[in-house]
């Protein structure tokens, strides 16, 4: 046998092939990679985010769909690998130069801005862990440096607010320095994974051993929650049958409340509005339009084959599936436990003295989820004249934006402090690293293709560096009642970006000028394409709703009001994602377009009929 490892282990798959299914499993699993790769993206604030707050505004009801969304996705990742195993190309380059240079230009632009934009909230959220959770001493100190005709002031909980000149910031230092280490860390991470074979093997180890302590962290909240009888299974159970008429429902939770409201009509539509960008949100974390670029560029770094395609669904099942269930299911569960249909973390029950001495009068909000309260209040009352009764100041507090420090704060007596804490808030924290890694991993592989050098070390480094500076803004740039609610708005962009990697890859498995001999065939084609398009139908409905939700042509469609009124009406904030349905539709009769005048031109050359 050869002394070369690589092609050692290729001589051992090609035996490992030969046997039952069930008998490959155990070297499946010691030889999975890059679906470890994807777990350790999914897993991040986008993630958490989508599944605290998916949790809060429908409780239980909507368990089924975050897996869903990834078995979906899986089944268009399992697609790209079958399609980057057997050509052994670079995705992009194909899609150029076989099918469309929109489509790939389209996605190769869009996991740039997803990478960098993503970066921000994971940067929020792990600097978050540490001065709310972990060690919340940091947060008081370090001293502020303010640039700008204003003083700019970090409040206790690291938030930044800016004085009156929108050139004014305010950096807590504290905050900055944990900023750095973030992005040393990943940066390390990275310059291992270009170091060669013994880099990749220390990178991946790596990222397996953050990913499974992200599990067992929010594993051990929920065990905790169950022992104090704070989890209803049976609820539970029922939530994972899905049911579509919850998509487009309010929760039960809210219906006495509604009723009671002399806005009862506002809140219908702005609850079926929270719940339409959390359940966008959800169903966008699961599988990224970067984590469709991700998967090919780490196959081919790890030097996989056609005789890898098991292999490869194997892995992501095992690295992707598994993971992304377990942990988003158990924070679905702690945040609907302990939030949904909820007043009392937001509104004092009772009079109430804080641990600083300060004592909250029965009915008044408690300091910490004023900002959050405050937010939805104006909203109210700017949408609808009726005075404020007390159904309204509860729903209000009921749907407040909540984050992890407040999960981790509601948990406490329950699950202790420790586990409330530190065990959820390390959770948190290594989700967030291993989601930093990940992202600059793949803004590195994206820079080598708009460079056209594919490889280059220097130019995957600087790939790297981008989209870690541009995410260590996110704590200073992007501030609010709670920074894990950075997540929702980017992944909505994340959501409407998936449909273009999807299509495309749907196109690519039934193009003979690409796959050739092996395009799939009889039976095996047609499982393929109706998985396929499943997942790309479900990818497209996903963000044509939310964007149709954010242009605002959802509510008009309500109100039976003539076009030219909705355009009369329509802001900038209306015309970006208006504009993003045109591209979106755009892209899809191109992308169908080139398909067809590539295979016109295939089976002419090679004398298909």
């Amino acid at each position: 046998m050869s002394n070369d490892p690589y092609q050692r282990e290729l001589a051992e798959l090609a035996e490992i092939n030969k046997k039952p299914f069930f008998k490959r499993l155990g070297f499946f699993a010691r030889k999975s990679g890059p679906g470890w790769l994807q777990g350790a993206i999914t897993l991040g604030g986008g993630s958490l985010a989508g599944a605290l707050y998916l949790g809060v505004i429908s409780g239980y009801n909507l368990m089924w769909l975050q897996p869903i969304a990834m078995v979906l996705g899986v089944v268009m990742l399992s697609a790209i690998a079958y399609v980057t195993l057997t050509t052994q190309r670079s995705p992009f380059r194909l899609i150029n130069e076989r099918l469309s240079p929109a489509l790939g230009w389209a996605w190769i632009i869009a996991t740039v801005m997803a990478n960098i934009i993503w970066c921000m909230p994971q940067f929020a959220l792990g600097s978050q862990a540490i001065l709310q959770n972990l060690v919340p001493s940091l947060a008081g100190g370090g001293g502020d440096f303010s640039l700008g005709a204003n003083n700019v002031l970090t409040d206790a909980e690291g938030v930044v607010t800016t004085g009156a000149s929108m050139f004014d910031i305010g950096i807590n230092i504290n905050l900055l320095l944990i900023c750095c280490i973030l992005f040393i860390i990943g940066f390390l991470v990275n310059y291992f994974y270009g170091s060669g074979n013994a880099g990749i093997k220390i990178f991946e180890i790596i990222l397996k051993v953050m990913v499974a302590l992200v599990v067992l962290s929010f594993f051990a909240v929920v065990v905790m929650l169950s022992i104090g009888g704070a989890i209803d299974w049976g609820a539970i159970a029922k939530g994972l049958i899905p049911n579509f008429k919850n998509l487009f429902a309010t929760a039960p939770a809210f219906t006495e409340q509604i009723a009671a409201s002399p806005a009862s009509e506002w809140w219908q539509d702005f609850i079926g509005g929270q719940q339409r960008d959390k359940i966008i949100a959800a169903f966008g974390t699961a599988v990224g339009i970067n984590m469709t670029f991700l998967l090919p560029y780490s196959m081919l770094r790890k030097r996989w084959t056609r005789s890898h395609r098991q292999l490869a669904i194997v892995d992501l099942s095992i690295g992707l599936i598994v993971p992304f269930v377990l942990a988003t299911s158990c924070v679905v569960i702690a945040s609907s436990s302990q939030f949904h249909g909820q007043t009392a973390d937001v509104i004092a029950a009772e009079d109430t003295t804080l641990e600083n001495g300060t004592v909250v009068q029965k009915g008044e909000v408690f300091p910490e989820m004023k900002v959050a309260y405050n937010n939805i209040l104006k909203e109210r009352n700017n949408g609808a004249e009726a005075a404020l009764n007390d159904a309204d100041r509860q729903l209000i507090a009921m749907i407040a934006n909540r984050d992890n420090f407040n999960l981790a704060n509601s948990l406490q007596p329950l699950a202790g402090d420790f586990v409330a804490q530190k065990v959820f808030g390390f959770g948190v924290l290594a989700m967030a690293i291993s989601t930093i890694i990940i992202l600059m991993l793949i803004n590195g592989f994206a820079f080598c293709e708009l460079f056209g050098s594919p490889g280059n070390r220097g130019i995957h480094l600087l790939g790297c560096i981008v989209a870690g500076v541009g995410g260590m803004l996110g704590p200073f740039l992007w501030t609010g009642d709670a920074k894990a609610a950075l997540a929702i708005p980017t992944s909505v962009i994340g959501t409407a970006m998936i449909p273009i990697a999807y299509y495309t890859f749907f196109l690519v498995m039934n193009s003979r000028s690409i796959l050739g001999d092996h395009m799939p065939r009889g039976i095996s084609r047609v499982v393929w394409n109706v998985l396929m398009l499943l997942a790309t139908a479900a990818g497209t409905f996903a963000a044509v709703w939310g964007l149709m939700g954010k242009a605002g042509i959802i509510k008009h469609m309500d109100t039976g009001n003539p076009w030219g009124s909705y355009f009369e009406t329509l802001t900038w904030k209306g015309w970006i994602p208006f504009g993003g349905l045109i591209v979106l539709a755009l892209l899809f009769v191109v992308g169908t377009l080139g398909f067809i005048i590539n295979n016109k031109k295939v089976y002419t050359d090679h004398d298909y009929r």
